[in-house]
């Protein structure tokens, strides 16, 4: 049908499909292949559609038509003589199992069907499933969110949100982005900045030294209590003395404790994001060695569990062939199980919602993205000599050439000065385009200057054009770097940053207009 009705060309409610279309969504989205056929066709994705656009072929998707309708043709012609084999045994159910810490089971999905591959290793990766899903609903505590909020300066982070999403509009008026995404930005910057801290080594708790991990210690009772099963010996060469760092896995334990890595700042931050009633999921990931090959990656939320491995790599294939520790047919099967058994109890509104989602997430791993430079920038997280140890930098910085602030110093500036006094000259109007990155709490602040205005911009790479400072002799352009975390925070606010491969981009460039005085 979505064949015939693009053939009229004239039509441009024909000649889109939305993606959560029930018809689309249940008949035509779990055929394998068949979005991809679309995109042969010509359609394109658009947010929340496929789109095919005016200027895409009419005859080329008439070919695939008539390609697709004779495969079919001869498919049912070789069916009409072929022998129904016996329906095949299906296999045995998956047996249940506990989530660690919880004192419930999580529902087991429906047995597979036949035809779904089942492997020794799958009851293990279940109890996985099983127990990041039940996990994530202690951030749904209400009691819990309510010791979050008694963390969170939530008055003050949302009074900033209001102030930068109006500086985004003023700076660009057909901005889209909602006060809930700065509040997003701020409660980031603060839990980096002031309430969480990154713990290589713990310091010795005798004189305060340096530590060096040696081994582990039995959790005790309390550490077992939030779900700290693996404790580390952080030894004092110069005291003899071990200092223990277990790790919990508890967001409550961790709002007191404020310190980790990876998994504890990912478990605080997300309840921390419920607290404020923003949506987040909970990401857990299995990886070859410690440079992160990315083999399986799952975002768990309250309502729902997705695969988004394709979300985190540009090299599917690559992925593809890591992926072995379930059949992938498994894989899809139990992840819906897991879904239908927790949404059960939603309204039909939330589904929607969910679904739609989910299938705007389906359509974007389809077509794998190609990184832009500088995209590719490794791990940020964590000192320079964990990164390098666990192969997670990225692209060496050989490879690419940025500004930043002196090694070690909190704080950068640099300027561009143009004085119009000396020829008799005054400024009619300027135009700036700058380029900025920033990581963790780093910041960078551009803006214009004249003798009795001040105009900030944003480092976008996008001109940026001002009449406000038409009539003065003098201009000054000037960056302001500072923020950032642990020994590489000079690094983590970035000027102009480029790839030596890509030397034709423009990413600085001040356009004058003078008139005389």
């Amino acid at each position: 049908m979505y064949f015939l009705n693009t053939l009229n060309p004239n039509e441009d409610k024909y000649r889109s499909i939305r993606i959560g279309n029930p018809t689309f969504s249940t008949k035509l989205l779990p055929v394998k292949g068949a979005v991809e056929c679309l995109f042969e066709m010509g359609f394109e994705e658009a947010e929340t559609h496929l789109v095919f656009p005016k200027s895409a072929s009419v005859e080329r998707l008439r070919q695939v038509r008539e390609t697709i309708a004779a495969e079919r043709d001869q498919r049912l012609q070789s069916q009409q003589s072929a022998r129904v084999p016996p329906s095949p045994v299906p296999p045995p159910s998956l047996p249940s199992s506990s989530s660690a810490g919880s004192a419930s089971a999580t529902a087991v999905p429906t047995p597979a069907p036949a035809s779904v591959p089942f492997m020794s290793s799958s009851v293990p990766f279940l109890r996985t499933l099983q127990s990041n899903f039940q996990h994530v609903l202690i951030y749904e505590s209400p009691e819990l969110q309510q010791k979050a909020l008694n963390c969170i300066p939530h008055e003050l982070l949302r009074s900033r949100a209001k102030e930068r999403l109006k500086q985004a509009k003023d700076a660009d008026p057909a901005c889209t982005l909602r006060e809930e995404d700065m509040l997003v930005l701020e409660l980031l910057q603060w839990f980096k900045g002031e309430f969480f801290s990154w713990v290589d080594n713990l310091p010795c708790s005798r004189c305060g030294g340096a530590t060096q991990a040696s081994g582990s210690h039995p959790p005790s009772n309390d550490d077992l209590r939030w779900d700290a099963g693996r404790v580390e010996n952080h030894y004092c060469h110069t005291c003899q003395l071990s200092t223990r760092f277990p790790r919990y896995n508890h967001p409550e334990k961790l709002l007191e404790t404020r310190r980790g890595r990876c998994g504890e700042w990912a478990n605080c931050f997300t309840l921390l994001c419920r607290a404020l009633g923003i949506e987040a999921r909970y990401i857990w990931d299995s990886t070859v060695g410690w440079g992160k090959k990315l083999s399986y990656i799952l975002a768990f939320s309250k309502d729902q569990v997705v695969d988004v491995t394709w979300r985190y790599s540009c090299k599917h294939p690559e992925v593809l062939s890591r992926r072995t520790q379930v059949q992938e047919t498994w894989l899809l099967h139990t992840l819906n199980g897991l879904n239908a058994t927790r949404q059960q109890s939603l309204g039909a509104e939330r589904k929607q919602q969910l679904l739609q989602r989910l299938l705007v997430e389906l359509v974007e791993f389809i077509s794998p993205k190609t990184p832009a430079s500088g995209e590719l920038g490794g791990r940020i997280s964590g000192s320079l000599a964990w990164r390098v140890a666990r192969g997670e930098t990225g692209a060496s910085d050989t490879e690419g050439v940025y500004l930043a602030r002196t090694e070690g110093s909190s704080f950068g500036k640099i300027s561009w000065k143009f004085n119009c006094a000396p020829v008799g000259m005054k400024i009619k109007s300027a135009s700036v385009r700058a380029f900025s990155q920033t990581f963790q709490s780093g910041s960078v602040r551009w803006s214009l200057h004249s003798a009795e205005t001040t105009v900030e911009f944003p480092g976008d790479g996008e001109l940026h054009s001002s009449s406000t400072l038409s009539g003065g002799k003098e201009l000054i352009v000037e960056a302001e770097l500072t923020g950032g975390e642990g020994e590489v925070s000079w690094q983590h606010a970035q000027l102009f940053r480029q790839s030596l491969k890509d030397t034709e981009k423009v990413i600085f460039e001040i356009l004058v207009e003078m008139e005389e005085s």
